[in-house]
Parts: C-alpha cells; sequence; structure tokens
C-alpha cells in the first residue's frame, strides 16, 4: 500500500473509533451501531499500525538499522505518552484552581451569572446563617443551580441552599406550612427565626430579589415615619407624586415607613429611627416645630427634602398667599446652621431635558456610606443653601451634591422667569443644594450614659423621590443611602434592578454530553491530521 494511502487510512480508522466511543457517551446505553464503529475502528487501526510497522521495518536493510528505527520509535512513543500526561496534568490543575478561584468572568450582556459587588460584599460579610429553600416543580433551571450556588460559595459557608419539588417531596415541603401547587415557584428564606418568601412565579429570580429578601431576615429591622398633614408627598400615592415605589424599596431593605400627624399625636413615637419631612406645602405650626426641634435636640435623625421656591412671570406677579407655600423650615433649620434661600439653582451646563432649573450632578462631597459609587443624580429646581456664620462649634456641616459648573451654574435669585446671571444678587457656582449635619454628643453634657448623635440631612428637593423619577440614573440609591446612614446603620442598601430580559439555554443531560463530543472531538480530529502529516513526512 502506498504511504500517503496508508496514513489516510490510519486517520479515518480513528476517526471511526472516536465517532463510536462518542455514541456510546451521548447515549449512555447499549447500541449496536457504538460497538460496530468501535470494534471497526480499533480493528482497522491495529491493522494500519501493524502495517506500517512492517513497512518501516523492511526500509531498514539490516540489523543495525532496524534497531535504530526501534530505539526512535520507542523515543517518539515516548514523547507522545509524556505530551498525553502532561496535557491531562494541565487541564486537571486548571480546573481545580478555577474551582478554588473566586474570580469569575461573566461575558453575558447583564451579567446574570455571577453577583454584583454590593451583593459579595454584604454575603461575604454575613455572621449569622442563612437558608434559602426553592421550591420547583420538575426539573430546575440551570440558571437557579447557578445562582444559588454562588451565593453559597461567597458566603463561605453562612448560607445553605437547596431545591425541592414539592410534588415529589411532598410531607417535607409540607413542613414549610405552605401548599404549593405545580404552578408555583418561591424561595423561603429563613434567618433568625424570621422569613421572607421570594416569588418567581412569572419571571425568573433575580439576585436582587434574593439579596433584599436575605437582608431582611439577618438583619434588625428599622422603623422610619413620614410627616403628614402638610400638603406633604404620600408614600401611599401610586400616582407619579406619590412615593410609593420609595416606600417599597425601603421595605425591600427591611425599612418599614409609617405615617406621622404630629398635628394628632403630639409627640414623635419613641420607635421613630429616622423622621422624613417630604416637600411640605404650607406652614408647620409652632409646636409641631417645637416638637421637631426637641426630637433632633435629643438625638433624633432627620430627613429634611424643601420643596422649590414658586415662580410666575412679571404680569402675573405671586399673591402673598404663594409666596407663603413650600416654607423653608428654616425656623428648624437655623438652629442647626442652615439657611435655605428663597431662590432657583440652574445649570446651562449639564440638566436633565430642556430645563435648565433641573440639574444633573456627580460633583458629590466623598462619603462612603451616602455618595460612594454613585452615578448621576438630577433634582427639580433645587434652592441654594447656606451656612449661617454663628452656629455651635459642636456641628459639622458637609456637602452632599452641588452644580459641577464654575461657570455656567448659578443660584437665580429672580423669580420671573427672567434667568440671567447677576453679580450683585446671584450666587455663582458651584451651587450646594444638598448638607449633612452631625452633632456628636459628649456622655457628660447629656443625662443618659450613652447618647446618641444627631444626624440631619436636608435635601431642596423632594420631586427626586416620586415615582416618576426615582427610578432614573441613581436617584433611588441616593435615597436609600440617606435612610441607611441616618438610621446609623452600617450594611448597604439594594435598589432592585430593572426588569431585564434574560436568554438562557437550558440543555439535557444528553445534549449536554453531545456538546461534549463535539468540543473535544474537533480538537481530537486536529490531531488525527497532524498525526497523518507526521507518518506522511516519515514513511
Amino acid at each position: 500500500m502506498k504511504p500517503y494511502l496508508l496514513s489516510l487510512s490510519c486517520g479515518v480508522a480513528l476517526f471511526v473509533l472516536s465517532l463510536g466511543l462518542g455514541i456510546f457517551f451521548v447515549e449512555q446505553q447499549f447500541s449496536y451501531l457504538a460497538c460496530l464503529l468501535t470494534l471497526l475502528g480499533a480493528i482497522a487501526f491495529s491493522v494500519q499500525l501493524r502495517l506500517i510497522t512492517k513497512r518501516n521495518l523492511k526500509v531498514g536493510a539490516s540489523p543495525g538499522l532496524k534497531r535504530v528505527l526501534i530505539v526512535e520509535r520507542g523515543r517518539k512513543l515516548f514523547f507522545i505518552i509524556s505530551a498525553v500526561i502532561v496535557s491531562t496534568a494541565f487541564i486537571s490543575l486548571s480546573h481545580y484552581l478555577a474551582n478554588l478561584s473566586n474570580v469569575r468572568w461573566d461575558v453575558t450582556e447583564y451579567k446574570q451569572h455571577t453577583l454584583s459587588n454590593n451583593t459579595m460584599e454584604y454575603i461575604g460579610a454575613l455572621t449569622t446563617e442563612v437558608k434559602l429553600t426553592a421550591f420547583y416543580v420538575g426539573m430546575p433551571p440551570k440558571y437557579l443551580q447557578d445562582i444559588l450556588a454562588e451565593y453559597e460559595r461567597v458566603s463561605g459557608g453562612m448560607i445553605k441552599t437547596e431545591i425541592v419539588d414539592p410534588v415529589e417531596q411532598i410531607a417535607y415541603a409540607a413542613t414549610f406550612g405552605n401548599a404549593i401547587n405545580a404552578d408555583e415557584r418561591k424561595v423561603i428564606v429563613q434567618s433568625l427565626g424570621n422569613r421572607k418568601e421570594v416569588d418567581f412565579s412569572l419571571k425568573a429570580l433575580s439576585e436582587d430579589q434574593l439579596t433584599n429578601a436575605i437582608a431582611g431576615v439577618s438583619r434588625a429591622p428599622r422603623t422610619v415615619y413620614f410627616l403628614a398633614g402638610h400638603g406633604e408627598y404620600l408614600t401611599s400615592n401610586d400616582e407619579n407624586t406619590g412615593l410609593s415605589k420609595f416606600k417599597q424599596l425601603l421595605s425591600d431593605n427591611n425599612i418599614h415607613s409609617n405615617t406621622l400627624m404630629l398635628g394628632i399625636t403630639q409627640s414623635i413615637p419613641e420607635d421613630c429611627d429616622v423622621l422624613i419631612i417630604a416637600g411640605p406645602r404650607s406652614q408647620l405650626s409652632q409646636q409641631e416645630e417645637t416638637l421637631i426641634a426637641d426630637y433632633l435636640t435629643k438625638g433624633g435623625d432627620a430627613l429634611f427634602l424643601i420643596e422649590h421656591t414658586l415662580i410666575s412671570s412679571p404680569d402675573n406677579p405671586l399673591s402673598a398667599e404663594q409666596l407663603q407655600k413650600n416654607p423653608s423650615l428654616n425656623g428648624i433649620l437655623n438652629q442647626w446652621g442652615l439657611d435655605i434661600q428663597s431662590d432657583i439653582v440652574v445649570d446651562f451646563t449639564n440638566h436633565v431635558g430642556g430645563d435648565v432649573g433641573t440639574p444633573a450632578t456627580k460633583n458629590y462631597q466623598k462619603h462612603k456610606a451616602i455618595t460612594e459609587g454613585l452615578d448621576y443624580t438630577f433634582f427639580v429646581r433645587p434652592r441654594s443653601i447656606r451656612l449661617l456664620h454663628q452656629r455651635r462649634s459642636s456641628i459639622k456641616h458637609a456637602i452632599i451634591a452641588s452644580t459641577a459648573s464654575t461657570e455656567n451654574s448659578w443660584a437665580e435669585t429672580n423669580r420671573m422667569l427672567d434667568i440671567q446671571y447677576d453679580p450683585h444678587t446671584d450666587t455663582l457656582g458651584p451651587v450646594p443644594f444638598s448638607y449633612v449635619v452631625i452633632d456628636e454628643k459628649n456622655a457628660e453634657d447629656q443625662q443618659i450614659p450613652k447618647p446618641s448623635d444627631t444626624r440631619l440631612i436636608v435635601f431642596t428637593d423632594a420631586d427626586f423621590l416620586t415615582n416618576v423619577y426615582i427610578n432614573q440614573y441613581s436617584n433611588g440609591q441616593l435615597a436609600l443611602n440617606l435612610v441607611n446612614w441616618l438610621a446609623e446603620l452600617d450594611y448597604k442598601t439594594f435598589v432592585s434592578a430593572k426588569e431585564i430580559k434574560v436568554e438562557r439555554l437550558d440543555l439535557t443531560s444528553k445534549q449536554k454530553r453531545q456538546v461534549i463530543v463535539v468540543l473535544f472531538l474537533l480538537p481530537f480530529l486536529l490531531v488525527i491530521a497532524g498525526f497523518v502529516v507526521w507518518l506522511k513526512n516519515h514513511r
């Protein structure tokens, strides 16, 4: 047989042999076709090797040359075996190190197979055990198995997960107290005797749902009160001007929201961790201001959201009643060194839409709990804030956000829609419209052994938290960060991610084996081609 035909037939024999073994692996059962291909391939390959050996021995005219050929073949065989061993060891070691490594490379558009940095930081610092029990009828999808495995891995053993089929394991499922039918898919999150349910019957389970549930059961709850009775934005309002989405974000982070009518209760409840005053349209009574001032003096924490000043046109001047709308609450804030101005912050360089009175900014004061990691936030016609020269030395102030431009932004005092910088009355940028205030108490100054510091945050806009704006840019994350810091909690807050369309390919076990065969068969064919070329060059 000619050398090139011998090489070609050897390659064909190897291909038939690999095809038969591949069918065995995919089918995982006895197959006449697989047996036939494997047997024919093995016999043909053995015959070809025998023919190659005889041909090589005939080439050698003397016994000495034959011995040289045998030694040469032995050396090549040694190199081949060594290459196989080294390749196998490399693949095994790389897989072992990959399983040990915490680094994940997720090339999907929405990073759906890896956890976010916020989640990993929070999960990695858990000090209490959490159990996640997923109920799924039938074969669970691969993404569900992957996300639960990631939570277990990142938590370092603090999170235990399981997937239960409530139809097959009906007795065990009954211990959770819920009858789950074939159409329901839930995750029961348990820790410290607390329990939350995450329903993913209608859409795929997401990371933010799980992380919020874990945070809800593994940490102490907080309570905030929203002041009402003066035209404030309401948490019960589901329309664009309401705060229902803000309330839901707080609830997702284990922060309970209540409404407070000071005119009725005449006191601020003891369980109030943060008092939120969200854009009152009318003046507070003197008694209400006194109650709030006393609450702050005793170490209470509060978030003030002051609404914008009203504007008009020269032919329609504002009435005395209109001038009293949207009070500045300076009667309270002046005691903490802040003075809210009756102007409008404009920014011609960076604003939202066509309204220069809606500045967008990333010009934040560095603050790990409040501004770290924020993208742009924007505010609707905020006012400027000035610091009073005469203020208590124990009070510390810091700007949270301001305009970035030094020439194209300023605090406009003209409220007649004539926006033009006047150096005599207007304040050139950067213009601050939010401040954080903290008053650190000393034990010797108080009757209580461990006095609480007063934390106070003021923004001269409330619209950025309303339903229509809170999910835009980083407005929602900023809002949660504010309440989180005021409640004196160190954990991170989590904003529910926007709903995304997740494309997943779930394979059966047979399909997975087919993929493996194809992935390994292609490199193997390259080896066969190389072997054929090698035989041809060494005929």
